[in-house]
């Protein structure tokens, strides 16, 4: 956490279409009510696990398509990893996959194509405390 008007939130994606659509359906905060966003982005495992040891995340929102290593086996990795991990918001595919990510530590779901009224609200609920 930045400060109290800013939040840091890790996004993982490969994608960088992705990455970008996550970040503009946010804008600069998710809600009226919630803290400006500091992004911190990376589209590897590795960049994941790099930033975890460096920052204190308000929330992870994991691209559970990426490729090679998606974000449901980072988020299994992380929740094993770590005694305390910020709220998981989980991008997916299908609906179908909600069931998965859940699993997976998903304390939420997001599906594509991403909405960003879904999305701010997703993110919004996840920054209050409230998933």
């Amino acid at each position: 956490m930045t400060d109290d008007n800013t939040v840091d939130v890790l996004l993982f994606s490969d994608d960088i279409d992705t990455r970008k659509a996550v970040i503009d359906g946010i804008g600069l905060r998710p809600s009226k009510d919630s803290p400006s966003v500091n992004w911190v982005e990376c589209a590897t495992r590795f960049g994941v696990l790099e930033a975890m040891k460096d920052h204190e995340f308000a929330a992870l929102v994991l691209d559970g398509n990426a490729q090679k290593e998606g974000g449901m086996a980072i988020a299994r990795e992380v929740e094993g990893a770590y005694s305390t991990v910020p709220p998981i918001v989980m991008i997916t595919a299908r609906q179908q996959d909600d069931w998965l990510a859940s699993w997976a530590g998903a304390a939420a779901t997001v599906p594509e194509p991403i909405d960003p009224i879904t999305l701010q609200e997703t993110l919004s609920t996840a920054l209050a405390g409230d998933l």
